[in-house]
């Protein structure tokens, strides 16, 4: 019995069509074999294709997309892809993110799309619903979702901010340094001694007791 399923944001509409994968003991409700899609996004052609097409779309988009909300946005796709995605630099439009669809058929030409930045997560929000969906079982090869290196992230800071931090504590400890420096040291107060000494003036002007001759 063959299975459809759609995944809809406000600009963009996700259609699968497969079977189940009985030799894999699925249930009937299960997209195990994936037998075509269709991506229609608003103000934009058509894409569909075989399950390789969906896989490089969202091996591309997806982790765009986690790069970009980080702050490192880059491209995605390799040259040969079917897609590739990267962002629009120095251009004066609403647009800022290119996606270059390459078709499986010879002789045609690859097609290019705009989207901003409400597009690019109605598109997100599709794909990851899809990805999450225990009713569609099919391996896009996905990626592991591991954290961003700690390189990748510091090569896309300038080299003046990453120093701006380090170089404003070194002041600021230099600076309570000489302050400290500049202060006097307190004095410790004298401890009195606990058995004073006895002036010899004060011991020869103490009167002598008299002693009364014993008859």
């Amino acid at each position: 019995m063959k299975l459809s399923y759609r995944f809809e944001q406000t600009s963009c509409r996700l259609r699968l069509d497969g079977l189940p994968d009985y030799s894999a003991a699925q249930g009937q409700d299960v997209i195990g074999i994936l037998t075509g899609w269709e991506l229609s996004l608003a103000g934009h052609p058509a894409l569909e294709g075989k399950r390789e097409h969906l896989a490089a779309l969202m091996q591309a988009v997806l982790p765009y997309a986690r790069h970009l909300v980080s702050g490192v946005p880059r491209r995605f796709g390799a040259q040969d892809s079917p897609v590739q995605i990267q962002p629009m630099e120095g251009e004066a439009s609403l647009t800022s993110h290119r996606v270059l669809v390459r078709s499986s058929q010879p002789d045609t030409s690859p097609l290019e799309l705009a989207f901003d930045d409400a597009e690019l997560s109605d598109l997100v929000r599709c794909l990851d619903q899809l990805r999450l969906d225990p009713r569609v079982q099919v391996d896009f090869e996905l990626p592991a979702e591991r954290p961003l290196p700690r390189r990748e992230i510091l090569e896309r800071i300038p080299l003046r901010q990453r120093l701006a931090s380090p170089l404003a504590a070194m002041a600021a400890l230099a600076i309570t340094t000489s302050i400290g420096l500049m202060l006097p040291v307190p004095r410790r107060p004298a401890i009195p001694s606990a058995n004073p000494a006895v002036s010899p003036a004060a011991t020869e002007a103490r009167p002598e007791a008299a002693v009364d001759p014993v008859p």
